[in-house]
């Protein structure tokens, strides 16, 4: 089984967190998800180049997830 590695996603909002989509994910990567928060001010910081009024930041799974209800995992 592959470990499971956090990335940050940095998503663009409207003003008060409307419509917030996923604008960049970075691509560093992190064993736990408690490495991945420490790390979020410092990405916001890095990421102001966005353009939307807000910008916020979290920790998601990496790659590729599948669903534990029986659903086989394709090979390759």
């Amino acid at each position: 089984m592959d470990p499971i590695l956090f990335v940050v996603a940095i998503m663009g909002c409207g003003d008060g967190q409307a419509g917030c989509t996923e604008a960049r994910v970075v691509r560093a990567q992190y064993e736990t998800i408690a490495e991945c928060q420490l790390a979020l001010p410092d990405m916001l910081a890095a990421n102001t180049d966005i353009p939307f009024p807000e910008i916020s930041a979290t920790c998601r799974r990496d790659g590729a997830q599948y669903a534990r209800a029986g659903v086989p995992r394709p090979r390759g």
